[in-house]
């Protein structure tokens, strides 16, 4: 007796239909996350990250607000990469560990520049760049990619 397999098969356009379906999902959940981040840390940096980089084009400012943002970035795609399962659970995974990320990251940015005795308000605008913008940069940039590993 032959048996014969009944299991459903996709065919080559559902596969890539559903999967581009699924890309989509996850970059705008990313972005939106992205968004977020850059919100939070432009309101935990004293002195308006945003307003200062547009309007006094200070290279310290610049760079807090890029390490934060690649900090952030770290953790959206920890979010991403850990969320795994069916479309709809996943993105819930991320948005969840994508804001419990972002919160983290945050947290851990404002005990840095206690600890490092910094002000970050005076820094982000003194005009040249400064020793200590690098320092925080890389900092928040770890902080960013020690928390997106804990996320996985």
């Amino acid at each position: 007796m032959k048996i014969t397999d009944t299991t459903d098969t996709l065919t080559l356009a559902e596969v890539l239909g559903n999967g581009a379906l699924a890309v989509m999902a996850y970059a705008i959940l990313g972005v939106l996350l992205l968004a977020a981040g850059f919100y939070v840390v432009d309101l935990a940096t004293p002195g308006r990250l945003s307003r200062v980089i547009r309007n006094e084009r200070n290279p310290n400012a610049t760079l807090v607000a890029a390490s934060g943002m690649a900090g952030v970035g770290l953790v959206v795609a920890a979010s991403i990469w850990s969320s795994g399962g069916a479309l709809r659970e996943g993105l819930l995974v991320t948005l969840v560990f994508g804001l419990v990320g972002i919160a983290a990251q945050t947290l851990g940015m404002f005990a840095f520049d206690k600890i490092a005795g910094f002000s970050v308000g005076e820094l982000v605008h003194e005009s040249t760049l400064q020793p200590a913008a690098i320092l925080l940069s890389v900092t928040r940039f770890v902080i960013g990619l020690i928390t997106a590993v804990a996320v996985i």
